[in-house]
């Protein structure tokens, strides 16, 4: 007898993730591939294709079920992906376009959504009706569940937490406006941070070293763990501007807990205990101040294509 399973796709800048995965959340096999967003989309669609074959090619117990995609800017209602960051794509009907090559249900959400319903269907959120996603990456990105249900709006793009300003004359924001949180709270945001510091502090050697090469995570928390003042400087401010932006978000929505993913959430309570106060110094209400913060408990890469399997089994 057959076994069902969906495929999950994880659409990011540089990599796609996908995964074969059960009604249960067991995920049968999964990889990575490059993206190559800079050619059109139906390179990776044929490329995944071709792994969608290889897979039952070697697993004829199982059958496709459907297949659900998290993507940038992707429009639940629509199908569409929307003028991705990072992919040269434009507006592209995706939906349409793997139903038309692999003949099955599709069904698409943003990637940030998609890790949300990864938190609801398999992960800390289980028994959560009021909580809210944080992806904390190149960029930060939101999914937010209230009353049990996805928040996705009139048109698709609800929980654009990043682009929430904490300050109406702070930086410049890629989207052209300012202040907004991604601007302070990301790794685009830190990169900015190091920058300033830098400039009030030109003599900084480790300053030097992370304005010199990409930023890495692991350089921050190992200087942050054996005293770096400077590296305490950065995650405390960050984390400040990050809570001023969760206590909007609270004093809003009121969610039982904010879960943390993506490659900058891997800094947990470093970042974590000063958003946490800051959170609370800027809280209307004392009882807010029960609102976890806290890092997901899903595998890195594993959030985004279960929550995106999940749109197909619990439609």
């Amino acid at each position: 007898m057959e076994k069902s399973v969906v495929l999950g796709i994880d659409i990011g800048g540089t990599n796609t993730i996908y995964g074969f995965i059960t009604r249960d959340g067991s995920i049968i096999f999964h990889d990575e591939i490059p993206t190559n967003g800079s050619k059109p989309i139906s390179d990776l669609i044929e490329r995944i294709s071709d792994k969608i074959k290889e897979f039952f090619s070697k697993n004829r117990q199982y059958s496709l079920n459907g297949i659900g995609i998290g993507a940038p800017n992707g429009n639940h209602y629509t199908g569409m992906i929307q003028s991705p960051p990072n992919l040269s794509w434009g507006c592209i009907d995706i939906v349409s376009l793997f139903k038309e090559k692999m003949h099955c249900e599709t069904l698409l959400t943003n990637d940030a959504n998609a890790a949300a319903l990864g938190e609801k269907s398999f992960g800390l959120a289980k028994h959560m009706d009021d909580f809210v996603v944080v992806t904390l990456g190149t960029g930060l990105g939101s999914g937010i569940f209230s009353s049990g249900k996805l928040l996705y709006g009139h048109d698709g793009f609800a929980g654009e937490m990043g682009h929430i300003s904490i300050d109406f004359n702070g930086r410049l924001c890629n989207c052209g406006n300012k202040g907004c949180l991604e601007s302070y709270a990301s790794a685009t945001g830190i990169k900015i941070t190091i920058k300033k510091f830098l400039e009030k502090d030109s003599q900084n050697t480790f300053l030097q070293t992370l304005c010199r090469d990409n930023i890495d995570g692991f350089l921050l928390d190992k200087a942050y763990d054996e005293g770096n003042e400077t590296a305490i400087k950065i995650y405390r401010y960050t984390g400040e501007k990050l809570g001023q932006g969760l206590a909007l978000v609270a004093n809003l929505l009121s969610p039982e807990a904010f879960i943390f993913y993506g490659g900058f959430s891997n800094a947990g309570e470093r970042i974590l205990s000063s958003a946490r106060k800051s959170m609370e110094d800027n809280l209307i209400n004392s009882s807010g101040k029960d609102i976890k913060l806290i890092q997901s408990g899903l595998p890195q890469g594993q959030a985004g294509i279960l929550g995106a399997a999940s749109l197909i089994w619990t439609k």
